[in-house]
């Protein structure tokens, strides 16, 4: 007989995940009476392992071979825990650790436990909306703008739906990212109707301040935006009419570097007051690290075309997001509703804690999102372990591990299993209220198509990625795997995200080739419709919007899962392809491949289906 706990069921731990600062935590341990327990103690421990606290249990009755015993306590501190379990019984002590779901005595990990702030709260508007990223250069063009300022040298083009410029410039031998399509605000907000009738609700647009590249990571001008995009009153029509829709828009926070010919760094002498070009005499020479004036400095991963700043320098966080003219005030005047912030993970803690407040006293009902890959709640980046959620510093990340586990299931490399843990480790490691806020993702900007990736393996070099167009049959089996995928994306709490395309069955490999054109007037209508109806499944199912998560069955080629609200339960699978599936359920209320049986449905390899209970 094993000792019973499971931190994932509130018959042992109530309340399920998080705690926040003072909260009461009840743990339930159900011990073999052959163990002869008198002594059950909780053993928690900082991060760090500096501190620790124990809380003793007391005897709380039996449960037929078991002796149940049950303990109160709370963590006035914020920050993350980490506890396990000293047991002492009639033939010695012993510790408790998690292995795998299950309890493991004298080996494993212990349970993670975070403590986040009692203020910590994520704008309701911003939870369990359909989200839409945009690449601006790439999704529709309307009108003419004036390119008199626009960075040179650029190549503006007239084959809308080409393949990206991806070799180097033959005489520089750099790839420079200078060919543009022609996006601009006024052909994004002309198609505001269409992203409307497909169910958005927020809208995320990738960089758009001044730059020279397409894909404007590189700032030039945190304050003006893009000359090929349009004007400030260009962009505020943009938020009007999106608001109007009752839809959100979030930008691309660039903060952790410029670029390189931008009016603060200014290396090609094109501003005139820039670090590199004025030296100390410039008002921006302290945000820059130079290790030998004026050609090398620290730049991001190497990048010379990506000098970093110093966030921590006062007059860099008085620019970005201090004064009444911050570049996060200018953005927010003119009709932003919040921020992703791109690299979360090198910008301090202490940067991003201070952006946050700044935000939220400018406008209280702003997001601020984090590009995070791995778990956030216990990242460790650069040495530090970091405070996204503790310190209530982000409302919310993007989503990668589902993303990842997902994939690795519909590819076959996972039979369920580790979906299914993925699932619930992080719903158990995020606060509750970051659960419904999670961008959930399946392609991005820095990743290949989700079609593509779903149809096969295209490994090879840039050369050989230009060239790769998926065969009808791999479109088929792609698009029957990509529906599996976004339902699991539409079902599961959070944000699901559409890159900009994907409903329209896109394909494209890596970077560039992820950021194609829109194509107009050309788009599978089958992928269109198939995302609407997730759009309007996740807009009208209660228990999809603020429902909590329950993986009930996840193995042998399938994952099934509860959703549950106040209101409503649903029970969701996908069977990739594994045995039929037998689920109770009242009414289907979306579907493929599954029939109706007695007081419920069989849902057979292949299909998937979420049906309220």
């Amino acid at each position: 007989m094993r000792i019973l706990y499971d931190s994932r069921s509130l018959s042992y731990k109530d309340p399920f995940g998080v705690l926040t600062e003072g909260q009461t935590c009840t743990l339930r341990i159900l011990i073999p009476k052959q163990v002869e327990a008198h002594s059950v103690q909780l053993v928690v421990e900082r991060e760090d392992e500096s501190h620790a606290a124990e809380f003793s249990f007391l005897w709380a009755g039996s449960e037929d071979e078991y002796d149940v015993f049950r303990c109160e306590f709370r963590i006035h501190g914020r920050g993350l825990y980490f506890y396990w379990f000293r047991i002492s019984a009639r033939h010695g002590a012993f510790r408790l650790f998690r292995q795998g779901r299950h309890t493991n005595m004298e080996e494993g990990e212990r349970w993670q436990l975070s403590v986040i702030p009692k203020s910590f709260t994520v704008p309701a508007a911003f939870q369990s909306r359909v989200m839409y990223q945009i690449f601006p250069d790439r999704f529709a063009r309307e009108g003419a703008v004036d390119l008199t300022d626009k960075l040179r040298p650029f190549r503006l083009r007239d084959d809308w739906g080409g393949t990206p410029e991806f070799r180097p410039d033959p005489r520089t031998g750099e790839v420079l990212c200078n060919d543009f399509f022609g996006g601009n605000f006024r052909g994004i907000e002309s198609r505001l109707p269409y992203l409307h009738d497909l169910g958005v609700g927020i809208v995320y647009l990738n960089p758009i301040c001044m730059a020279f590249s397409n894909h404007r990571y590189d700032t030039a001008d945190y304050k003006r935006p893009d000359p090929m995009l349009g004007t400030d009153e260009d962009f505020r029509a943009l938020c009007q009419s999106a608001h109007r829709l009752g839809m959100k828009v979030i930008l691309d926070g660039v903060f952790s570097h410029t670029g390189a010919n931008s009016v603060y760094f200014d290396r090609y002498d094109v501003f005139g007051n820039g670090a590199c070009s004025a030296g100390p005499a410039s008002p921006y020479y302290e945000w820059y690290s130079f290790r030998r004036f004026p050609n090398q400095y620290e730049c991001w991963w190497g990048f010379p075309t990506l000098p970093n700043v110093d966030e921590l320098k006062q007059s860099y966080q008085d620019f970005i997001f201090g004064g009444d003219d911050s570049v996060l005030a200018h953005w927010l005047a003119l009709g932003a509703d919040g921020f992703r912030l791109d690299v979360a993970d090198e910008l301090p803690d202490e940067f991003i804690l201070r952006l946050k407040q700044r935000l939220r006293q400018c406008k209280p009902d702003a997001l601020l999102l984090g590009e995070v890959w791995e778990d956030a709640s216990n990242k460790i980046a650069y040495g530090q372990r970091r405070r996204y959620f503790v310190d209530g510093e982000l409302d919310s990340v993007m989503n990668y591990p589902w993303r990842e586990a997902i994939i690795a299931f519909l590819r076959r490399q996972d039979d369920g299993t580790a979906l299914g843990e993925c699932v619930m480790r992080i719903a158990e490691h995020y606060p509750p209220q970051v659960l419904p806020a999670l961008m959930n993702s399946l392609s991005t900007h820095d990743t290949a198509r989700i079609l593509t990736v779903l149809a096969g393996e295209f490994d090879g070099d840039r050369e050989a990625q230009a060239r790769v167009r998926l065969t009808e049959a791999q479109r088929e089996q792609g698009f029957a795997l990509l529906r599996q995928a976004a339902f699991l994306q539409f079902t599961l709490p959070g944000c699901p995200c559409i890159y900009y395309g994907d409903e329209a069955g896109m394909e494209g490999c890596k970077d560039p080739f992820n950021r194609g054109c829109y194509p107009w007037g050309h788009e599978d209508l089958r992928f269109v419709d198939f995302y609407r109806s997730l759009a309007q499944l996740k807009n009208q199912t209660p228990a999809l919007q603020s429902g909590s998560v329950q993986v009930t069955e996840a193995g042998g080629g399938s994952i099934v899962y509860l959703r549950q609200s106040p209101e409503q339960t649903v029970v969701c699978c996908v069977n990739r392809d594994g045995a039929p599936h037998w689920l109770p359920g009242s009414r289907n209320l979306l579907s493929q491949n599954a029939g109706r049986e007695e007081n419920g449905f069989v849902v057979g390899p292949g299909g998937f289906g979420c049906f309220a209970l």
